[in-house]
């Protein structure tokens, strides 16, 4: 196993003995304080920045009886869908080190696929969570927009930013995500959504992942899903109109570093935040105006539906370097996880098989109302129960036990 540079700093924490965390190691992504712990944001403007308080999560988890072990590795500034882009280096996928983990929680997909936490925080964007769940062959569920709390969180983008977790599994995911939004904590039964929206989809999509996703919904209709083909408008043209706002965004957040000293960023970073320039404030409203309604077509669309279905990454997973042009590796990888930022309902990123290519995981997205995070993880332990993607290793590691569920 190579070096995985998944872990920015290794905490020496006891895990407690009660609660439904009880003996977890929980791993941050290092944008998310941690008192007295280094948060770097995987950026040298940051580099020995300690974080003064816990974030609410952190506090969450703990309480819960999980321990904090680990910061994790990231994209600078939660900016880019590779992870090669942090001042700590690069973060390497475990299945393939030629292979990218995803982005920009890289270092969170890395760690637990690895087995060096039992769960990891992320954040998602614009698929932040989803992308290295798919990658690295886990699960990662992007709650619903605002149900966890960001303080103590470095924004990226905060109109679509969204804290969640990645585990083995989706009942861990859903609970740990309840602990984190201080709902009861208690992961719920399996269950098979009554309907499922397969989406008319944009673009190219790789042949064999389109294969694995056909194959999964097959279980759900096996099982005695009605299936429904479902079309929301404007689903290929929407990832414009948020990058719209995250780089118009960012750049404002970023001028002074811009202005004193650009030459500290990595260039990947660099050459993102630079989209943003020369974007004006009717841009960004023109944008949102477009996005809401979006989110109106897929409420429509939800309206028939328990959960829709969709290809987390619509190719196989991108070599280190092959796409010298960051911008349009993003706009492809994140091609079908920007959308469900913007719907802010829950999105269930869970495995569902190698590529035969490969042997790199493919990842499918459940998607579902607002709120409706419980019915979607559901939705996804149901799969889970009936298949066994998810409890696949890479290869050059054994099968070990971890503190979640065992299934």
């Amino acid at each position: 196993m190579p070096e995985l540079h998944a872990v920015v700093t290794a905490l020496d924490e006891r895990p407690g003995t009660t609660g439904p965390l009880a003996g977890w190691r929980v791993g941050v992504k290092d944008n998310v304080a941690v008192a007295g712990v280094r948060s770097t944001r995987a950026s040298a403007f940051f580099a020995e920045h300690v974080a003064a308080a816990d974030a609410t999560v952190v506090t969450r988890l703990r309480a819960a009886g999980a321990a904090i072990t680990a910061t994790l590795n990231m994209a600078e500034f939660a900016l880019g869908v590779t992870s090669q882009n942090s001042v700590h280096g690069g973060v390497v996928n475990p299945w393939d080190p030629d292979r990218i983990p995803g982005g920009s929680s890289g270092g969170s997909g890395a760690a637990v696929a690895a087995g060096l936490v039992d769960a990891a925080l992320g954040t998602d964007t614009g698929g932040s969570v989803r992308l290295p769940a798919s990658m690295c062959g886990v699960t990662g569920l992007r709650p619903t927009y605002g149900t966890v709390p960001e303080d103590g969180v470095f924004p990226c983008c905060p109109e679509t930013d969204a804290t969640g977790p990645l585990t083995r599994t989706a009942r861990d995911a859903a609970l740990v995500t309840a602990v984190l939004a201080g709902r009861e904590p208690v992961a719920p039964e399996p269950h098979r959504p009554a309907v499922v929206g397969i989406l008319t989809l944009p673009g190219d999509v790789d042949p064999a992942v389109t294969a694995s996703v056909e194959a999964a919904v097959r279980v759900f209709a096996d099982g005695g899903a009605t299936l429904w083909e479902v079309t929301v408008p404007r689903l290929g043209e929407v990832r414009e109109d948020l990058y719209t706002v995250v780089y118009h965004d960012l750049a404002a957040r970023h001028a002074q570093r811009l202005r004193e000293a650009p030459e500290r960023f990595h260039p990947d970073t660099l050459t993102r935040l630079r989209l943003g320039l020369g974007l004006t404030t009717d841009d960004r409203e023109r944008a949102l105006e477009r996005l809401a309604t979006f989110r109106a077509g897929v409420e429509d669309a939800l309206a028939g539906a328990d959960v829709l279905v969709s290809p987390t990454v619509p190719v196989d997973v991108p070599r280190v370097g092959a796409e010298p042009d960051v911008v349009a590796l993003t706009k492809r990888v994140g091609e079908l996880t920007a959308p469900w930022a913007v719907h802010r309902g829950p999105t269930l990123s869970v495995p569902v098989g190698p590529h035969p290519a490969s042997g790199m995981p493919v990842g499918m997205q459940l998607t579902g109302r607002p709120g409706a995070d419980d019915a979607v993880c559901a939705a996804g332990a149901w799969f889970q129960e009936r298949t066994d993607w998810h409890a696949q290793r890479p290869p050059s590691l054994p099968s070990t036990p971890s503190a979640g569920s065992a299934v």
